[in-house]
């Protein structure tokens, strides 16, 4: 028997319209003081209202702090604790994108009272050495799966994305209302979408964790994910199409959380950095490169998602079946109405070894994959999809 460990969020609330009831699923840590952390986007929409409201009026006092922006900079999640640390917060919400939700899990930790480490100390695995105040996270976007991810990825330095993993950064409670969703912009949907269905394949592919709970979650989550995104994409307003894929963005983090993400999120964060390319975008741009090149080690797990991705049963052959998931992959990105090649993006051609070096730098994440990717590997995936 295989010998794992599978980690998660202690607490699941699937449920529309759970957000305006925020207040009853956090009266469980009968916190006074909340630090919300949301993006002016979020903000100016009025999307956390209702839940402040609520939070307001039993009692709590909400101080909202929304100044996350996209690829968040170290700068913006030290004001952030800051912030968090003058008002005295017992308990943290990161209502929001990935982004939001991953300074709400470092604000958890290091505005705790009794921290002294400072954040710096922190990047890489299994740094972390204090405890955290209370965390509920409420994602907006069905994507990344932050809410289930023991993960926060912070930009340091002009380009550079680096991780900090710790089983403290595990959420308390997730709360998955897929009515935040509604009204999101069409490309949004696609590249999140995207995103999260990448998370399911590199969590089953995955070469150092992979385990049965993670090949189960990925593929459902995959399922929920390919069930449903035509559905979203034609009907924006289709709240049962948007709720199957914020479960689907969710199960698909709980695998990766334990099976972890590799090649295609390794080449796909410095077009973050250099470019701004948004985080599902940059890893729809190189999927398709990432699924050729891996399939020389993965074959048999790919042909073993085909069915999922295609609706017909398994052939005889493992080399058919890997290329048609690879074909249907294709031709779910080509009907997305997302930019496909990173010429599309703004990227020139003369940077990519530049960004094949920069790569090389997610050593945390290139260990997971199934095939040992080289620098020049990485070049040549770039120049495919360029």
């Amino acid at each position: 028997m295989l010998s794992f460990e599978f980690n998660t969020t202690r607490k699941l609330v699937v449920e529309q319209g759970a957000a305006a009831r925020l207040h009853e699923v956090v009266s469980q840590f009968s916190a006074k003081r909340i630090f919300l952390i949301t993006d002016p986007g979020i903000s100016d929409l009025g999307l956390h209202e209702l839940s402040v409201s609520g939070l307001t009026e039993h009692g709590a006092a909400v101080e909202v702090f929304d100044g996350v922006v996209a690829d968040p900079p170290e700068t913006i999640v030290l004001e952030a604790i800051e912030r968090a640390r003058q008002m005295r917060a017992e308990l943290v919400i990161g209502f929001g994108g990935g982004s939001s939700m991953d300074v709400a899990k470092l604000v958890a930790c290091f505005a705790h009272p009794h921290c002294r480490q400072p954040l710096q100390e922190a990047y890489g695995i299994g740094k972390i050495r204090a405890d955290r105040l209370p965390l509920v996270q409420v994602p907006t976007t069905a994507g990344t799966g932050s809410e289930v991810t023991p993960i926060s990825i912070v930009t340091t330095g002009e380009t550079t994305k680096s991780g900090i993993v710790s089983p403290v950064l595990l959420p308390d409670v997730a709360v998955l209302d897929a009515g935040l969703t509604v009204g999101l912009p069409r490309h949004v949907t696609a590249a999140t979408g995207i995103d999260a269905m990448v998370h399911a394949i590199e969590a089953y592919t995955s070469k150092i964790r992979k385990n049965p709970m993670s090949d189960m979650l990925a593929k459902e989550a995959l399922r929920l994910l390919v069930g449903h995104i035509d559905r979203v994409l034609q009907d924006g307003n289709d709240i049962d199409a948007r709720q199957g894929m914020l479960l689907g963005s969710c199960l698909a983090g709980q695998a990766f959380a334990n099976a972890p993400v590799a090649a295609v999120h390794a080449l796909a964060y410095p077009l973050g950095g250099h470019y701004h390319v948004p985080h599902g975008l940059s890893n729809a741009l190189v999927l398709p490169a990432v699924l050729r090149f891996n399939a020389v080690a993965a074959a048999e797990h790919y042909a073993e998602l085909a069915p999922i991705l295609t609706r017909e049963p398994r052939s005889p052959s493992v080399a058919d079946d890997c290329e048609r998931f690879i074909v249907g992959i294709e031709a779910l990105l080509d009907g997305s109405g997302l930019p496909l090649r990173l010429r599309d993006v703004g990227v020139h051609e003369t940077a990519l070894g530049a960004l094949a070096a920069d790569a090389m730098q997610q050593q945390r994440l290139l260990v997971n994959n199934p095939r040992e990717v080289t620098e020049q590997d990485a070049l040549e995936i770039y120049q495919t999809v360029y």
